[in-house]
C-alpha cells in the first residue's frame, strides 16, 4: 500500500509496458514511424492509447470526437474500439500529418469509421455545433493556447454522462513551476494549461479525475 503515487522510474515503466500494454502491430508501426519525426513528442504513449481503448469499450461509445489528430495514433486506438456503427470525427489542420494517419487508418480497415475535418479546430467545432452534433467521448490534444476555447465548445456537444479526456495537463511539469523556471517560448502555453486546469477544478456540472499518465490526463464526466 502507498499513500502517494509512486515515482515512475524507467525500470518500473518498462515493467509496466511489458506486463500491461498490448499494442497491436499496426499501432506499433505507426508509433515507430512517427518517432522518426522532429515533432514525435506530440504523439501519445502506447499505455495512454490502450487506456483510451479500454474506456471507449467500457462505456460503449458510439460517437467520438478528437481535437488534434497528428499522425493518427490516438484516433486509431479509439476507432478500433468503436462498435460497427461507431463514428469518430477528427479535427486537425495539417494535411501532411493526417496523410500519414489516413494511410494507417486504411491499412487497419478503419477508414470508414473516421471522418477527418481539416482546418482550424475552432472553426470546425463551430460547424459541428451548428450541425447539432453530440458525442459520447471527446479527446482534446491540440494547441494548448486554445484549450479553453476548445473546452467551451466541446462541453456543449458532450452528451450527459459522456466522457471528455484532456491531454498534457501537467505540461512537462511546468504547470507547477514558477514562471522564472520556464522558457519564454513555453510560457504562454504553460499559462494556458494552468488556466484550463483551474477552470476544470471549479467547473460546475462535471465530475473530474486527473491522472498521472503520459503528460497528465484529465478525465471529466458530464453530469
Amino acid at each position: 500500500m502507498s499513500n502517494q503515487t509512486l515515482v515512475l522510474t524507467d525500470p518500473l515503466y518498462q515493467y509496466w509496458l511489458k506486463h500491461a500494454v498490448k499494442e497491436s502491430e499496426i499501432l506499433r508501426e505507426l508509433r515507430e514511424e512517427t518517432q522518426k519525426m522532429p515533432t514525435a513528442v506530440m504523439q501519445i504513449s502506447p499505455e495512454q492509447g490502450q487506456f483510451m481503448q479500454f474506456l471507449v469499450k467500457l462505456l460503449n461509445v458510439r460517437d467520438a470526437l478528437e481535437i488534434g489528430t497528428f499522425t493518427g495514433y490516438s484516433a486509431l486506438c479509439v476507432a478500433s474500439a468503436l462498435p460497427e456503427n461507431g463514428k469518430l470525427v477528427c479535427c486537425d489542420q495539417s494535411e501532411d500529418w493526417t496523410n500519414i494517419a489516413k494511410r494507417y487508418w486504411q491499412k487497419a480497415g478503419l477508414a470508414d469509421k473516421i471522418e477527418l475535418r481539416l482546418g482550424a479546430a475552432i472553426k470546425t467545432l463551430d460547424q459541428l455545433l451548428n450541425e447539432n452534433k453530440q458525442f459520447d467521448f471527446i479527446f482534446i490534444d491540440a494547441d494548448k493556447i486554445n484549450y479553453l476555447n476548445y473546452f467551451d465548445r466541446a462541453i456543449q456537444m458532450l452528451r450527459p454522462t459522456g466522457l471528455m479526456l484532456i491531454d498534457n495537463v501537467f505540461f512537462g511539469g511546468g504547470v507547477a513551476m514558477d514562471d522564472s523556471q520556464i522558457s519564454r517560448e513555453r510560457l504562454p502555453a504553460t499559462r494556458a494549461m494552468r488556466a484550463i486546469n483551474e477552470r476544470l477544478a471549479n467547473e460546475p456540472g462535471i465530475e473530474l479525475c486527473m491522472l498521472p499518465i503520459g503528460d497528465g490526463l484529465t478525465l471529466l464526466r458530464k453530469k
